[in-house]
């Protein structure tokens, strides 16, 4: 009447801790891909809540020369501060803000890095992505 003693033999602990190696090694790039995606909409929101404000500012004034993000209400770091924000050209019917990621957005998201818009509407990069793929 003698007890077996059953464990896991190390083996089977070795391929248990290699399946386990093959999943987070696909899930943390996917999982950090999200991340950074997420925290772009910070700039995406602001950059375009900073034009309607520009655009409010021309319509009290006829110009947007004198805009600032200081007497347009804007602070200069976005609500989740993963972004700065700036008034990088204007004129008397034009202008170009652009979000300039900080911190650990900077490095990590290298494809879009500086969201730009102007008064025409169109949207711009400084990284290696497309528009498309970062608006």
């Amino acid at each position: 009447m003698g007890f077996k003693m059953r464990g896991f033999t190390l083996m089977e602990l070795v391929i248990v801790m290699a399946i386990i190696a093959i999943i987070a090694g696909i899930a943390f790039p996917a999982y950090t891909s999200y991340v950074t995606q997420a925290r772009r909409t910070d700039g995406q929101v602001t950059l375009l809540d900073l034009a309607a404000r520009m655009d409010r500012f021309f319509t009290q004034n006829n110009t947007y020369v004198g805009a600032t993000l200081a007497n347009v209400g804007m602070p200069v770091v976005t609500p989740e501060g993963f972004y700065n924000m700036a008034i990088t050209a204007q004129g008397a019917t034009n202008y170009t803000i652009q979000a300039a990621p900080v911190g650990s957005q900077a490095t990590d998201d290298t494809e879009c890095a500086t969201l730009t818009y102007n008064d025409l509407g169109a949207k711009g990069i400084t990284g290696s992505g497309t528009v498309a793929s970062c608006w």
